[in-house]
């Protein structure tokens, strides 16, 4: 099988891919030659740069395609067509999980820049002016912490700023009973007791507008590492310029240049309380490896076992689905034909097969399969009859 990773890859990824016998190509294609060539090939991996357009993907499985996966190193899929892709039987995959301590680190490095005032300390300082009493600062300890959205990410920033002897509330409509913080019930609580706030969620609105700036502290920082559209930029603009919060620090923007070297253009450049990184939050040399890595494995898994991991466009598993299953637990015996005799004992009967999962035991095989339909004693006596066949239970 064929892969190609159109926005490059690591190689300890590449490395992974051939002992898994796959043929790696990595040289970037353009929109034109991505169309004329990728329905040669099993697998696209991309990250942020590739747009899997509805053509490339009508491109990947016209006249016989290959294109069978679509896999985005990292967790954003803004760039792929989902819809195209679920309606051309395209699965699409991403690899959430190499990013999440960089980005937690990234987003503690934000706030230790806007308390601290570092930036400024050191622009001051490569202009040749001594200053100190101007950038007095603030410190995290002791400090309450607010993260909107406590997935991975805000999860391993909580404990990261835990450590540091800041008190974590988090906001997520999702409750982990782990995570390593207080949760609390609604954003405005969470606005009014936070001394620091970190997004770390998605959608396609904005979290942070002036009317959760006006809720939080005058003496309170926001932290963006996660998406530009979280925060109305004007909001932000007026509030800093007022003194509505102390300050901000961002990675992301509602706006951002395409490609390296553009200019970036954004009002809050002017101000002198906000700190701005060119959207860092993954880039790290460990990062990439962790990140590479992942999604070269989720999509082996599926090339290679049919695993629905880590997919964006389908269930990861039946029950994802939301249609009630049950399972049917079968003994028997590792001769050819036997599933094609379970299939069509089951189908005569009426039974949805959903999925099956098979694994030697001792002499025999056992196969459970889920199904749509609650099988009753007419399926089990018909499986049972089966030559070969030592045992069926519900």
């Amino acid at each position: 099988m064929r892969i190609l990773a159109n926005d490059g890859l690591v190689d300890e990824a590449v490395k992974y891919l051939k002992k898994e016998r796959f043929t790696i190509e990595t040289e970037k294609r353009d929109e034109d030659d991505l169309i004329s060539e990728i329905g040669s090939f099993d697998a696209l991996l991309v990250r942020s740069a590739t747009k899997v357009t509805r053509a490339v993907l009508e491109a990947g499985v016209r006249d016989g395609g290959r294109l069978k996966i679509v896999g985005r190193g990292g967790v954003g899929t803004d760039n792929i067509d989902l819809d195209a892709a679920k309606e051309l039987g395209v699965i699409v995959k991403f690899a959430p999980n190499g990013n999440t301590n960089a980005t937690a680190e990234h987003a503690l490095g934000l706030m230790f820049a806007i308390a601290r005032r570092v930036p400024f300390a050191h622009h001051t300082l490569m202009n040749g002016v001594w200053h100190k009493k101007r950038f007095s600062g603030v410190e995290l300890f002791g400090k309450t912490l607010g993260i909107i959205g406590c997935g991975r990410i805000g999860q391993a920033l909580a404990g990261k700023a835990g450590a540091l002897g800041m008190k974590v509330i988090g906001y997520d409509m999702y409750r982990s009973i782990d995570a390593p913080l207080e949760y609390v019930d609604t954003v405005p609580e969470l606005l009014e007791r936070s001394d620091f706030v970190s997004l770390h969620c998605g959608g396609a609105d904005p979290v942070i507008k002036e009317e959760e700036l006006k809720i939080m502290k005058d003496t309170a920082f926001l932290i963006n590492a996660s998406r530009g559209k979280n925060v109305s930029e004007d909001a932000l603009y007026n509030a800093l310029k007022t003194g509505v919060i102390a300050g901000a620090a961002l990675d992301c923007y509602e706006s951002e240049p395409k490609r390296e070297g553009m200019p970036f253009e954004c009002k809050l450049r002017e101000l002198d309380n906000i700190v701005l990184s060119a959207h860092l939050g993954a880039s790290t040399r460990n990062a990439g490896i962790r990140t590479g890595l992942e999604i070269a494995e989720v999509v082996t898994g599926y090339l290679r076992r049919g695993e629905f991991n880590n997919s964006v466009n389908v269930g990861q598993t039946v029950e994802d689905e939301g249609a009630d299953v049950y399972t049917i637990f079968i003994t028997h015996e590792d001769t050819p034909g036997m599933f094609g005799k379970f299939g069509t004992v089951m189908g005569e009967l009426g039974v949805n097969i959903r999925e099956n999962n098979s694994r030697r035991l001792g002499d025999h095989v056992q196969t459970v399969y889920i199904v749509h339909t609650q099988p009753g004693e007419a399926v089990r006596e018909a499986l049972t009859a089966i030559d070969g066949v030592s045992r069926v239970s519900f």
